[in-house]
């Protein structure tokens, strides 16, 4: 009975901590904006997406912390720097000229030519450095010496079935992006997407803040 209650504690940590970061509603119509030269081949997109979000936050969840102790980074500083890339990209949506954008897709993209499903609709728009920390530190907040090998494997199954329970959502979102943005016509879904990187922007600058409190606090 332990077991289960831990397995369903971790997946809903998990899930959880991560949904508000990852936001895959939001970043939907901006997710459709960059795929728009390839339509057809967004549902192909959306299951990469999703499978490479769900591959990131694993080895971030499960290894992360190893990786920063290994290599002496600690984790407020992977914070700001994380929360930098989030602002950049949510400004540079924020503030990018769409006549232009479609006129480039239109001559620079060529048929067959598969848009890149890791850069940038996968980091950063999907699993940003902003879910890398929020996973390691989920990662970081593992019993170190369990009670039972049971429990810990336990934990670990919900942590797992958490991350697959995102990756599903984001798949979901993404995949039917275009029914979800439908009925706010153009004009709403240039509102949307606007509002989606001013979001994107903000969340960034709240990693920074976040990473530099914490990095007062250790001195």
């Amino acid at each position: 009975m332990n077991d289960i209650a831990g397995a369903t504690n971790a997946f809903l940590l998990v899930y959880a901590g991560l949904f508000p970061i990852v936001n895959p509603v939001g970043s939907a119509p901006i997710f459709l904006r960059l795929t728009q030269p390839d339509a057809k081949e967004r549902p192909a997109l959306a299951a990469s997406v999703a499978l490479n979000s769900f591959l990131l936050l694993l080895g971030s969840l499960f290894i992360g912390s190893h990786l920063l102790e290994f290599f002496g980074i600690t984790l407020p500083i992977v914070r700001i720097a994380g929360g930098m890339v989030v602002a950049a990209f949510g400004w540079k949506l924020l503030h990018s000229n769409e006549e232009l954008e479609d006129q480039r897709a239109a001559t620079d993209h060529t048929p067959g030519t598969r848009i890149d499903a890791f850069y940038p609709l996968t980091m950063p728009l999907t699993v940003g450095p902003g879910s890398i920390s929020v996973a390691i530190t989920l990662g970081s907040q593992r019993p170190a010496s369990p009670a039972h090998v049971g429990d810990l494997a336990m934990v670990g199954l919900g942590a797992v079935a958490g991350l697959a329970a995102i990756a599903a959502t984001v798949y979901v979102c993404y995949r039917f992006a275009g029914n979800l943005v439908a009925g706010l016509g153009t004009r709403g879904t240039n509102v949307v997407m606007r509002l989606s990187a001013f979001i994107l922007f903000c969340i960034g600058i709240q990693i920074i803040w976040n990473g530099y409190i914490a990095l007062m606090h250790t001195n």
